[in-house]
């Protein structure tokens, strides 16, 4: 998995990338209530236009990305002074309020989440196989303090038309088996089927409980 990912962005095989805002962000983000200057996890960030918004919307961002290219990009179509730095296994470049660390998502630690309140994830979950989904979830708890609320953006075809990813088909109901024992998950709403691709995007507003389960 992690190569062909890597092969995408080193091919420019990235139609996953939107080149603007994300519009339920936009729509949604303001109802979670999270305080400004709350520090906003992204994981499988790629280079996306979200993190310049939460950051406009007064968020330092904490992006993790496998793929060296997509940071090099972010940055190279941004704005602003770059500063490099390393932090164990990460090499972690920031630029303005957003810090973009290059690495394994599974291989971020809780000592390195200490300021994150919350988090947002429009790719990260359907970039990932089935066997995987479920360490994604419970490691994702494992970074957020009680309370913490995230926004996650799904994927879902109908039934019998849930060809191989990525991006994977996640039905609804496997966002709540995955999410469930250690969030509150709140539906939000639902997309229209895109015509070429017949992916249906949920939209789910996600609350850390503690302790983990």
């Amino acid at each position: 998995m992690a190569r062909e990912w890597l092969d995408r962005w080193r091919e420019g095989r990235i139609g996953f990338h939107r080149p603007e805002t994300h519009p339920a962000l936009m729509r949604h983000w303001p109802g979670l209530g999270v305080r400004p200057g709350t520090k906003v996890l992204v994981p499988l960030c790629g280079k996306s236009l979200d993190m310049r918004w939460l950051a406009r919307h007064d968020h330092p961002v904490l992006g993790i990305e496998l793929a060296a290219e997509a940071i090099e990009q972010f940055v190279a179509e941004g704005t602003g002074d770059v500063s490099r730095y390393q932090q164990g296994a990460f090499a972690i470049c920031r630029q303005g309020s957003v810090e973009l660390w290059a690495g394994d998502f599974f291989h971020f630690h809780v000592d390195q989440a200490a300021e994150i309140g919350a988090f947002y994830d429009r790719a990260a979950l359907i970039a990932l196989p089935p066997a995987t989904r479920q360490r994604y979830a419970f490691h994702l708890a494992q970074l957020l303090l009680p309370g913490s609320h995230g926004l996650l953006i799904s994927l879902s075809r109908a039934p019998g038309d849930e060809a191989s990813g990525p991006p994977y088909h996640v039905p609804p109901e496997e966002v709540r088996e995955l999410f469930a024992p250690n969030f509150q998950v709140t539906h939000l709403e639902d997309g229209e089927p895109e015509a070429q691709s017949g992916f249906r995007e949920s939209v789910w507003a996600l609350v850390r409980r503690g302790p983990l389960t």
